[in-house]
This record gives C-alpha cells, sequence and structure tokens, in this order.
C-alpha cells in the first residue's frame, strides 16, 4: 500500500494545507467536495499542488510532520520546485 504526503492551495501563493493520505484521489475528492467541515472548507483549499508517495505510513506521517513545520517560504519552494504554474494535479490522479 502507498501513503501520501500532500499540500492543496486555495490558490498561487493563497492559503496552504499539508495532510496525509493512503488515497489521494479519494481524499482530494473530499477536499474539492467540501464533505468535511474543517479548515480546507472554512478557507476555499482544494487545488492539489504538490505530493509524494511513501511506502511506509510511519514514514509519511514524520513527513507531514516536517512539512507542516516549515515556514510558508520552504513550503512555496518544494512546490515551486516541480510545480511552478500552480498546475491542480487532480487530473493527473485519475
Amino acid at each position: 500500500m502507498s501513503y501520501f504526503v500532500y499540500m492543496l492551495a486555495s490558490r498561487r501563493y493563497g492559503t496552504l494545507y499539508v495532510g496525509v493520505t493512503n488515497d489521494l484521489a479519494r481524499r482530494v475528492a473530499e477536499h474539492k467536495d467540501k464533505v468535511v467541515p474543517g479548515f480546507t472548507r472554512r478557507h476555499g483549499v482544494d487545488i492539489l499542488v504538490w505530493y509524494e508517495v511513501h511506502a511506509d505510513i510511519n514514514d509519511a506521517i514524520v513527513r507531514e510532520k516536517q512539512v507542516k513545520g516549515w515556514n510558508r517560504a520552504w513550503k512555496l519552494r518544494l512546490i515551486e520546485k516541480d510545480n511552478s504554474g500552480w498546475n491542480d494535479l487532480a487530473p493527473g490522479l485519475i
């Protein structure tokens, strides 16, 4: 099984959210459909701008906590390294 650490944005340089899941397509769809109350629904955060895959859930959780602890500039650099256009990566998951 694969585990994903992912980052969503409300828009380019907008509000960011970092999460972890074992089903990235389902979880992103939940964010986009606003089915779960909370931060992402309140702030309109639903554009998948970055993710990475891990084979072990513990490694994924450690990485999620690491990225969550980063300052904003580091998160922006992580996104722009592979997704300089801040494109929504969700369509590529299906």
